[in-house]
């Protein structure tokens, strides 16, 4: 409960209440009610330096810099290695693909991926799951200003794969994409990556307002995930 709470408060803080770096500041409060945990991360130009051109692109306008934040739990008793990755965009315009004004309202809950994670490693470290848990959150405003990606700019992923701008309000998938590969290159025998976004509201669409959407690669990690679901009492719809 105090997980689904504090995932529930960032979720509805104001955004000049938390910027990427106060989402910092959360997470290090998190780190110290947990033993042995701690925080790291990777801020502005920094990410341009090592090749996260996606979270740093989208992140690069806005008076606070964007950051890949981790965190992880390591118990010695763990037989599984999971990465859970989150979408931290603390504030979305839509960057120069400006939304418009009723869709502009309430995309202080554009964070809420990096929120449900941060609040599940809590949770998880708090009952002592025995699994290796890496968390990964993706933290950016996406905004507009002289220094703003552009539609049409081309982006190389800290993957190396790269990515045409077709439209900037499409900046959740840059920043966790960056952050997956992150977490496939840096965690040692990793068995499952899970993300979590507000994604696309074409999911609300899709599933409606009372169901999570899940995407999984394999069939038994989604039947997993349903049963999961079932037994806290998260209703999922496949997409």
């Amino acid at each position: 409960a105090q997980g689904v709470r504090l995932a529930c408060r960032l979720v509805d803080t104001p955004p000049e209440q938390l910027s990427p770096s106060e989402f910092v500041d959360e997470c290090k409060k998190v780190a110290s009610e947990l033993n042995g945990v701690q925080v790291s991360e990777i801020v502005g130009e920094q990410l341009r330096e090592r090749g996260y051109g996606g979270l740093h692109a989208v992140g690069r306008a806005a008076p606070c810099p964007p950051r890949l934040v981790s965190m992880k739990y390591e118990p010695s008793s763990a037989t599984e290695t999971v990465a859970l990755v989150g979408k931290g965009i603390t504030y979305d315009t839509g960057g120069l693909s400006l939304k418009s004004k009723d869709g502009m309202s309430g995309m202080k809950h554009d964070m809420g991926g990096a929120a449900g994670m941060l609040g599940a490693f809590f949770s998880a470290v708090k009952l002592q799951t025995p699994v290796r848990l890496h968390l990964v959150l993706c933290l950016a405003e996406n905004s507009i200003g002289p220094t703003a990606f552009r539609n049409d700019d081309i982006l190389t992923m800290f993957s190396g794969k790269t990515v045409e701008v077709n439209n900037c309000d499409a900046e959740g998938r840059l920043v966790l994409a960056d952050g997956v590969a992150h977490a496939t290159k840096y965690v040692d025998n990793l068995d499952l990556v899970i993300d979590m976004a507000t994604l696309t509201g074409a999911q609300l669409i899709t599933t409606g307002k009372k169901h999570a959407g899940i995407l999984a690669n394999r069939d038994d990690l989604e039947q997993r995930a349903i049963a999961a679901g079932l037994r806290s009492g998260v209703t999922l719809a496949r997409i």
